[in-house]
């Protein structure tokens, strides 16, 4: 090839470079967005396209393990310590974590009752998949990820720490219970050593993994199952928030990940799942644990968990099988069109802290709607307000969302709404129930109140 061949092929490459360079900078400006960023997002094929389907359910596993004579780690037949089922939609683009306790109890493939982590301990990743997808109902899982040894450790590590405000299990549970304690524990053989001071702190790996262990009081696993998400979002905010010290260690964390994660995931799946949820808002992260309504001692098993079944399969269907589809924003005046006194509205105390349904029913009643029953939810632990729509009115829920001091809470609508009766009905149905979560409760316009008032 001749020089003047080899100039106009380099003139011509150069501007191909230059064209893709123009075209992915006006991308990124127009969108607002980091260049790097722009260019995986331009080229990446989104999740929906990779898999087919507007979502995956993935099952998480953390594995338990035990010390040798000589102090070494093993995790030979070792059981869950962790169990997540999670939903990724594609379609809304959010993320729906559902934690069951390791000591729930569940039906074994012989037909036995045995620990739900037992699964994985007797018949690998394979029967673990079978025995939790019957536990919840649910067709099975278009995937898995196993966290093997040291992995969240080495993770956080790999981003520097993450920050988390460490909590007792009585401010977990009853979010008065904030005394500033600290969470004292020293198991010598099981190499768990945690004193940690409640309030926001900055953890290294080591500490990061003991407080999602710590278990040790009168909450034991549903509170763990909280430090865990805890520590889960302070990582998802640490990756999303620090993209720069992100990039710094993206070595670190590909390593880690190499070493420490088993998958069925291939690298180009994880590429577009990567490229689609990189900035997610922290509330399209919803989670949340299977409950429990009794313990008993399982022959075998020791202390056991029964699971409160009705709640389970309420969950299972609101975040796994058919989560709402949030509700498209109305224009202004189609919301001014909507009488707040042709609106009824029940209010639940979701968030566990004393006064947060009444203060919030009289805010509403105050804005003119008609309030009907107020008292507590089913459960406490609501981290976001829930809007639920029963009305055949169009956009109720958006109007009561609209007079609350929050713009993110999701309003869900009731698949076959009846509407209230007439005022002179027997038995009258609320158009709206608002579950007041913490992100309400906790704003400094509502939190005011005394600790008497009635819920």
């Amino acid at each position: 090839m001749n020089a003047s061949i080899l100039k106009r092929v380099a003139l011509i490459a150069g501007l191909v470079a230059l064209g893709l360079g123009s075209t992915l900078a006006g991308y990124a400006i127009f969108m607002h967005r980091n260049p790097i960023v722009a260019f995986t997002q331009m080229f990446v094929p989104a999740p929906s396209e990779v898999f087919g389907k507007p979502n995956i359910l993935v099952l998480v596993e953390g594995l338990d393990y035990d010390y040798t004579s000589a102090d070494q780690e093993y995790s030979t037949n070792s059981r869950s310590d962790v169990i997540w089922a999670v939903n990724l939609d594609f379609a809304n683009k959010r993320i729906f974590e559902l934690s069951i306790p390791r000591d729930t109890i569940a039906t074994m493939p012989n037909g036995s009752q045995a620990k739900i982590n037992e699964a994985q301990s007797e018949g690998g990743i394979n029967e673990a998949r079978s025995v939790i997808a019957q536990f919840l109902g649910i067709p099975g899982f278009d995937r898995y990820v196993i966290l093997r040894i040291d992995a969240t450790r080495e993770f956080v590590n790999a981003i520097g720490g993450v920050d988390v405000d460490v909590k007792s299990s009585d401010c977990l549970q009853y979010k008065t219970g904030c005394t500033g304690e600290t969470l004292n524990y020293d198991d010598t053989w099981g190499h768990l050593h945690i004193h940690l001071k409640e309030g926001m702190q900055h953890l290294d790996g080591d500490n990061a993994v003991a407080y999602m262990r710590f278990r040790h009081d009168w909450c034991s696993d549903p509170c763990r199952i909280k430090r865990q998400q805890q520590v889960l979002h302070a990582m998802v905010e640490k990756l999303k928030g620090d993209r720069m010290n992100t990039l710094v260690h993206l070595p670190d964390l590909l390593r880690v990940f190499k070493k420490y994660v088993q998958t069925d995931f291939t690298d180009s799946e994880l590429l577009s799942l990567a490229s689609y949820y990189q900035g997610i808002a922290q509330g399209a992260i919803v989670a949340n644990q299977v409950p429990y309504k009794d313990d008993v001692d399982l022959p075998g098993y020791g202390d056991s968990l029964v699971p409160d079944t009705q709640e389970r399969d309420r969950l299972v269907e609101s975040m796994l099988l058919a989560p709402p589809v949030p509700e498209p924003s109305p224009d202004a005046m189609a919301l001014a069109a909507i009488a707040p006194g042709t609106l009824r509205v029940d209010v639940e105390n979701g968030s566990g802290i004393d006064g947060a349904a009444k203060r919030v029913a009289d805010r509403l009643r105050k804005a003119g709607f008609v309030i009907g029953s107020v008292g507590d939810a089913a459960h406490t632990g609501y981290a976001s307000t829930e809007i639920h729509e029963h009305s055949t009115v169009a956009f109720a829920g958006a109007k009561i969302r609209a007079a609350l001091p929050i713009g993110k809470s999701e309003v869900i609508p009731d698949p076959s709404p009846a509407g209230s009766p007439l005022p002179d009905a027997t038995a009258v149905t609320s158009d709206v129930t608002v579950i007041v979560g913490e992100d309400l409760a906790k704003l400094p316009t509502l939190a005011q109140g005394s600790q008497q008032q009635i819920r």
